[in-house]
């Protein structure tokens, strides 16, 4: 492959010799000005070709490629390739015009697990913040596989990775979202809430706080699927991420006013209300460096009492909502740093226009000068 790389110890010789201010700016020949035009070119031409190269050993039967020698560790390092050309949104619609996409999704059901999992990785790249790309993995049908996965796979990380892709797939994406809970997803959110990877939780809570904050009306399926009791244990979880997810899941149940007057919640009120009692104690005795990790936790748990019991934490009567010095302007460092120049120019050019402002209220003599005490006319 190294035949078909761009010349670019040429280029960088040819660039300086053009452009290190020695001599005057000339006008470029044709011949320079292809030359110059191929060898920009080439790079974006390589990644195409690249990508149909990978295309075609996806497209390779399994056993085929294990005959050649080909292990499953050159297929992940292969994917860890794939994923960094796909971080392009244009490198990510090229790839299933080449014929990419498909062979792609099905390495989901790969016999290895770490390729199921980087796949998953790879499709998580592509569909990010891609509406294009998103509807060609819908209509490639790549929603069954990822739910395969992150349902029954026996690898967590490739559960994971699959919860993550989904995450990317349906976010801002209202068919996805429509797939996804037709497929009972959140019976699966709710299996995932379950395991003891934090990891796999955080996700898990992410997304589910994500689709009620879309989709008020799912709180009630939510609550009877039993989610609010187990985010009432993940709020008490070891892990801080885990725990402000579940307050964060928890508060959107809160606001849901469809449920009567606990929201969401339901009959799981009270046990809230011990769980945001003991947070507080927690917080209470928090070292100085704690709170200020737990800011955001510290406003959840405020944020859930006020709209549970409508009245304010006992966080803020104990100062400990909001620190002295959160809320204080960042530290003024251009004054102190960036001074000369032009900031000392203007600072005292501004002087000098006051100094000259003052000496205008001197009234102008025209005339002679008034006579001074004792002189003579």
């Amino acid at each position: 492959m190294a035949k078909d790389e761009p010349n670019w110890d040429g280029l960088l010789k040819w660039s300086i010799a053009h452009s290190d201010g020695t001599r005057p700016t000339r006008n470029l020949s044709e011949e320079d000005r292809r030359w110059f035009m191929e060898a920009m070119q080439s790079q974006s031409v390589d990644v195409i070709k690249r990508m149909k190269e990978i295309t075609l050993v996806m497209q390779t039967p399994e056993h085929v490629l294990e005959a050649q020698g080909v292990t499953s560790a050159d297929i992940e390092d292969m994917l860890d390739e794939l994923q960094e050309h796909v971080e392009s949104i244009d490198m990510a619609n090229d790839l299933h015009s080449i014929g990419g996409l498909v062979p792609l999704l099905g390495y989901l059901k790969n016999s290895h697990a770490n390729i199921r999992a980087k796949a998953a990785e790879v499709v998580s790249t592509i569909v990010q913040n891609n509406p294009r790309s998103q509807q060609l993995v819908m209509e490639a049908n790549g929603l069954e596989p990822l739910l395969s996965n992150f349902t029954c796979d026996p690898d967590v990380t490739v559960r994971t990775k699959a919860l993550g892709a989904i995450s990317s797939l349906i976010r801002h994406n209202k068919p996805g979202i429509a797939a996804f809970r037709l497929a009972n997803g959140y019976a699966a959110l709710r299996d995932a809430l379950g395991t003891e990877n934090v990891r796999f939780q955080r996700k898990a809570l992410n997304l589910i706080q994500y689709l009620l904050n879309e989709n008020s009306s799912d709180c009630s399926v939510v609550s009877e699927l039993g989610f609010p009791r187990i985010m009432l244990h993940l709020a008490s979880s070891e892990d801080a991420e885990v725990r402000e997810a579940a307050l964060r899941g928890l508060l959107e149940l809160a606001r849901d006013k469809t449920g009567g007057d606990n929201g969401g919640l339901g009959e799981d009120n009270e046990k809230l209300k011990q769980l945001l009692e003991e947070r507080i104690k927690g917080i209470s005795v928090m070292s100085p460096e704690d709170l200020g990790a737990a800011r955001e936790e510290r406003q959840l748990v405020d944020s859930l009492w006020s709209t549970c019991y409508t009245e304010p934490s006992s966080l803020r009567e104990k100062g400990l909502l909001a620190l002295p010095d959160e809320d204080a302007p960042p530290p003024d460092v251009a004054s102190k740093h960036f001074e000369p120049p032009l900031r000392g120019w203007a600072a005292n050019h501004a002087g000098d226009s006051k100094s000259g402002a003052e000496k205008q209220k001197t009234p102008l003599l025209l005339g002679p000068s008034p006579p001074t005490d004792g002189a003579n006319i």
